[in-house]
């Protein structure tokens, strides 16, 4: 495998880490790359992808990271020095600077992963999954939708995931290429 990739068992191993050194419950909701290699769709991401959905959980973590020491890298990344992987962590219903319209602690709006002493691990619904990624619109995000719709596609319900991802678009910027995107998409599958 790619060095500069992580696998759902090294994944999981930087978890265990975490939860050994906190002493509250924390919620950790896996979106991108990370939620699709929890779910089996891809071997390993590049970049580690969570959201912490309360914001009173979300300071907690960052503090323990910075025990641990993390430092801030980007607007939202945070790596121990020396480390080559970044983890995104994302504060609230905002993956990079899409906000999803529900919390993903919403009941259905994620998938228990698995759950340690202190973290609850989860990954976001397909719907809000699929539509974070193809806000984006960039090609690795269409393909991996299209491999996440190839994966579950028994478990997708088209029109409701054409109705969360017109929701989500209405919120954006520029709402009519948003839906392009989505009308692309749709062609493509």
């Amino acid at each position: 495998m790619d060095t500069y990739r992580i696998g759902c068992d090294k994944l999981l191993d930087r978890f265990r880490i975490w939860d050994g050194h906190l002493h509250k419950k924390v919620h950790l909701i896996a979106c991108g790359g990370t939620a699709m290699t929890l779910l089996g769709v891809k071997d390993s991401t590049k970049d580690i992808d969570i959201m912490v959905p309360d914001e009173k959980e979300y300071v907690y973590l960052i503090k323990k990271l910075q025990e641990l020491d993390y430092r801030s890298v980007t607007g939202y990344g945070w790596r121990i020095p020396g480390d080559m992987f970044v983890f995104d962590i994302f504060r609230g219903k905002l993956i990079h600077t899409t906000e999803l319209a529900e919390s993903p602690l919403k009941e259905g709006n994620n998938l228990l992963f698995k759950e340690f002493s202190s973290i609850y691990l989860g990954v976001l619904n397909v719907y809000d999954l699929i539509s974070s990624k193809l806000i984006r619109g960039s090609s690795v995000d269409i393909d991996d939708c299209r491999a996440l719709m190839a994966h579950k596609r028994d478990e997708i319900d088209r029109d409701k995931l054409v109705f969360r991802y017109r929701e989500l678009a209405s919120y954006q910027l520029n709402p009519k290429a948003a839906n392009r995107n989505l009308d692309l998409f749709l062609e493509r599958i």
